[in-house]
């Protein structure tokens, strides 16, 4: 017999991540959007006026890896470009013609996911939202490796 176990955070947080990822999959399919979940910070980014990698990752909190990956699967699925910088060090980015279709199409239904997010909140009867805000702003204050250190020596 499998001894039952409590998942952790970090499976917890992946599940769920995972079950909102396949949700948004199928909804950009009966869009007929050739469009991948992940690109949703950049594109929301973008829209937003960032024009770099850094930009990017200020606004949404990923990693500059994850940020770097979406950005050159989105440039090969043609979404955007890449174009000089006036400080001649970076290069910027910007919605190419098809970005800017997919952005108008997108934007709609950003509403509804937010609509969709306020029924979840709603049934589970927690701002789920503001709660993970709070978590990742009490996480930077005082990482995770800090926290289960402090934890050990509690024992």
């Amino acid at each position: 017999m499998t001894k039952k176990t409590t998942p952790g955070l970090g499976e917890l947080l992946r599940y769920v991540g995972e079950l909102v990822e396949q949700g948004g999959e199928e909804r950009y399919r009966a869009l007929d959007l050739e469009y991948r979940a992940r690109y949703t910070p950049v594109m929301r980014a973008l829209a937003a006026g960032a024009e770099t990698v850094t930009e990017i990752v200020a606004l949404s909190h990923l990693t500059q890896g994850a940020i770097s990956q979406s950005v050159s699967l989105m440039s090969t699925d043609g979404l955007i470009g890449h174009h000089p910088l006036d400080d001649g060090r970076k290069n910027g980015i910007h919605l190419t013609e098809k970005g800017k279709y997919v952005l108008a199409k997108l934007e709609p239904h950003w509403e509804v996911i937010f609509r969709a997010i306020g029924t979840l909140e709603h049934e589970v009867g927690f701002p789920l939202l503001q709660a993970l805000q709070d978590t990742a702003k009490a996480l930077e204050r005082k990482g995770f490796a800090e926290r289960l250190r402090e934890a050990e020596d509690d024992r």
